[in-house]
């Protein structure tokens, strides 16, 4: 072990000390283990993790006051209500403003119960180790369950992310020093590039978007990344699931039933993450949630029928390199 990792083992460990639960053993609860009480949510286990994880969590961006500047107590209103639904499945990211900060203020009582995810958007190897070190002291947690290479779009992302100093290595002594548990890579650009990703290295998850209106891009994410995940036994996270609401305009979905439903019912996709802005939001998509089945063939054409007309509009994040 080099000199700088070895540096960074006592920063995280001394971060960790800081927050008041390093060396807590029920830390390292499996949250398989954790017996799901009656009335909760479907769980499914997450890729080859062999981690059961509710079909439903938590976002941590979107227009919600989970990722915007001087709305804590709003945050936090939403947070305690996820928690007191039985959420148990949390997702953040470096870059999500004060999310993490909002998250690290609520969580830790109850953190042995949690599957906390995080993302950096670093491609450098020193650059995800100091934003990992960061969401450790923010999120007040000694280790996070999922770490995920943030919004990767372009080969060139991949080339610097697989390079000798590459954020790929972060990962990797991130997992050995027992402060990472799994590693996914995110993106919602090109499904080309995040099916190079998985076919460069064994990531535990992906998280791409999985809507209705995907299906109508000229280069839809499902039909390229869902089989080669199913065949590496990657956990797949859907996210845009109601593409910022927009699928929900004159002409879309009826609601949050249908765009959750589709999502879910695809095979292959494990659980979505979708952000709320507030608690009577989040107890609504918790009841969709909890009420959820697999929709047939013919329902799932029927939604994509809804959506021919309106997929520009609601695949705008497309875009977003």
């Amino acid at each position: 072990m080099t000199a700088r990792t070895t540096r960074r083992k006592f920063i995280i460990s001394t971060v960790a000390v800081a927050g008041g639960i390093a060396g807590s053993t029920t830390l390292q609860q499996d949250p398989s283990n954790t017996a799901t009480p009656p009335g909760t949510m479907l769980e499914r286990v997450l890729g080859r993790t062999g981690v059961k994880v509710p079909i439903f969590g938590l976002g941590g961006a979107g227009q919600t006051p989970l990722s915007a500047e001087g709305k804590e107590k709003e945050a936090t209103a939403v947070i305690e209500k996820a928690l007191e639904l039985g959420i148990r499945y949390f997702d953040t990211a470096a870059d999500y403003g004060p999310s993490e900060d909002y998250l690290g203020k609520v969580l830790p009582p109850s953190r042995s119960k949690l599957f906390l995810a995080s993302k950096t958007d670093k491609r450098d190897r020193d650059g995800a180790w100091r934003e990992l070190e960061r969401s450790l002291k923010r999120l007040r947690a000694d280790h996070l369950d999922l770490w995920q290479i943030h919004h990767v779009s372009s080969r060139q992302d991949l080339d610097t992310i697989f390079s000798s100093s590459g954020a790929i290595h972060a990962l990797q002594e991130a997992i050995q020093q027992k402060v990472v548990r799994f590693v996914g890579i995110t993106g919602h650009h090109d499904p080309q590039v995040i099916a190079e990703g998985l076919r460069r290295y064994p990531f535990h998850t992906t998280l791409i978007p999985v809507n209705a209106a995907d299906k109508h891009h000229p280069q839809p994410f499902l039909p390229v990344v869902l089989p080669l995940a199913r065949q590496k036994k990657v956990g797949v996270i859907a996210m845009k699931v109601p593409a910022y609401g927009r699928l929900f305009k004159p002409g879309g979905l009826e609601g949050m039933h249908q765009a959750m439903g589709y999502s879910l019912s695809q095979p292959g996709v494990d659980c979505c993450v979708i952000a709320a802005e507030n608690p009577a939001q989040l107890e609504s998509n918790v009841k969709i949630a909890r009420a959820f089945k697999p929709l047939g063939k013919q329902e799932l054409g029927a939604i994509e029928q809804r959506t021919a007309s309106i997929w520009e509009d609601s695949t705008f994040f497309r875009a977003w390199g």
